[in-house]
């Protein structure tokens, strides 16, 4: 039986729809799946050393890496009112001079800081959970949150200064691709697509299906643990898109691509 290492993060979306597919709810057929849990950044790092067989990427990685790493129809994270968001305690008068914290330098959510404000200079990348807390410190003068970030920076004191998915949707009426799951080129892994695909369609299907099977598992790993805010993360990075991205979705990837080379960012 192949063995594949599959590594994702240990955010609500993503262990939600991975816990059927590991926890043998659905058939994988002949495929056995180990994971790798971690930050998202970090994993988009180790996908430049080829790390994984399948990965989660944000799509800024997966733009730089699409000569390794082919993209999965399922399991991608895009959507609508679903963007980071950029906070501090009160704006800063000059963006060119403030510190601003990033949940890692390939992430989907600074790309996009880059494509809306490009003379912004000064960011540091941290881990995404680390970010408000460095904000309410006054380490940082603002900060770009991702994943459970957007439903709890007032507890920071913090205000939204923008959000940078109504700022995408404004520009391109499209969904904002986040992040995506892709598998390994090489011959010995990349024979295994089209079964990869199927088993994590299945998951997310049983995901949706079976909401409630997963709980321990998404919590377990989740870090804000009260239920409303990981209820509240899953109904906003699950939906369509993550079943099959369809025509939209790729069109959404294809104008973030185009975007960034237009700015000449990749």
């Amino acid at each position: 039986m192949p063995e594949l290492t599959t590594a994702f993060s240990s955010c609500p979306n993503d262990t939600f729809i991975f816990h059927a597919m590991l926890h043998q709810c659905t058939d994988t057929g002949k495929l056995r799946f180990v994971p790798y849990i971690s930050d998202v950044e970090e994993l988009n790092i180790k996908a430049f050393s080829e790390v994984f067989h399948i990965t989660k990427l944000s799509f800024y990685a997966y733009l730089q890496l699409r000569d390794r790493y082919a993209l999965l129809d399922s399991g991608s994270a895009l959507g609508y009112g679903c963007g980071p968001m950029l906070v501090a305690k009160s704006p800063p008068k000059f963006w060119a001079d403030a510190k601003i914290a990033i949940p890692g330098k390939y992430t989907t959510a600074h790309l996009l800081l880059k494509l809306w404000c490009p003379e912004i200079r000064h960011t540091e990348a941290v881990r995404f959970d680390h970010i408000l807390p460095g904000i309410a410190s006054g380490k940082y003068d603002a900060g770009l949150i991702i994943h459970e970030g957007r439903f709890v920076y007032p507890k920071y004191d913090c205000i939204k200064i923008l959000d940078l998915g109504e700022w995408w949707e404004a520009e391109t009426s499209l969904p904002i691709p986040l992040g995506c799951i892709a598998i390994r080129k090489d011959p010995g892994t990349i024979q295994h697509k089209r079964a990869v695909e199927s088993a994590l369609k299945a998951s997310v299907a049983y995901a949706f299906e079976n909401p409630r099977a997963s709980e321990e598992f998404v919590r377990f790993h989740a870090k804000e643990l009260e239920k409303t805010v990981i209820n509240d993360h899953i109904r906003l990075y699950v939906n369509d898109f993550t079943i099959s991205l369809g025509e939209t979705g790729i069109k959404a990837i294809q104008t973030l691509e185009e975007m960034a080379r237009c700015r000449n960012i990749l």
